[in-house]
């Protein structure tokens, strides 16, 4: 079985340093055999949620949107990530309306008493978040990590299973590549995350 992957490259800047970081892990997956998908939510019709919570009753959102096919991808992916800059120290909008729209998922577990995935699958897909910032900042990414390891907890992927990586001092398109270690940080990550998923039995 392929391992599959599914990537939301959130800048509303199209192929911009967040966006180059995750094509060197999407890239370096590949390599070792993996099936990629990109979104870029920036040009994907993805509302804000509405906060009706008519998903509780439900079990899916009333917004007809691309989110019909997200929701599926989401549950059927094995590794899921998301890739966004830090704007006004969080995450963009085209981010949050993303982890937003979860909600369906938050529903389904703690409303519905519904399973996200099966439970042969928990414990055997990873989260990761890629992230870019303009600042030098220690702190820079601390306000978006919350809403980030929400978004993959509502998704039955555990904390545990996330990976992260951050740079910081990236700020003009195209300063990721000047990095000295953000593309072979990146490749490594895709790798260590390949060589987990095929040790946990997915591929």
């Amino acid at each position: 079985m392929t391992i599959d992957v599914l990537a939301f490259a959130t800048s509303p800047r199209r192929h911009g340093n967040s966006e180059t970081l995750l094509d060197w892990v999407l890239a370096a997956m590949a390599e070792e055999g993996a099936a990629t998908e990109k979104i870029a939510v920036t040009e994907a019709d993805i509302r804000p949620c509405k906060g009706c919570n008519l998903c509780e009753k439900l079990d899916r959102c009333v917004q007809r949107d691309y989110m019909d096919y997200v929701y599926d991808r989401i549950v059927a992916a094995d590794c899921i990530i998301l890739a966004a800059p830090i704007y006004c120290m969080g995450l963009p909008a085209q981010a949050k309306a993303l982890v937003d729209r979860a909600q369906v998922f938050r529903s389904r577990k703690y409303v519905l008493h519904l399973p996200v995935v099966p439970p042969e699958r928990k414990g055997k897909r990873v989260g990761i978040f890629l992230s870019t910032a303009g600042q030098n900042w220690d702190y820079v990414f601390d306000a978006a990590i919350p809403s980030v390891k929400c978004f993959f907890h509502v998704a039955d992927v555990r904390n545990k299973d996330l990976r992260y990586l951050m740079v910081n001092g990236v700020d003009e398109k195209g300063a990721i590549e000047r990095h000295p270690t953000a593309k072979a940080d990146a490749e490594a990550l895709a790798r260590e995350v390949v060589v987990h998923l095929r040790e946990v039995g997915v591929a």
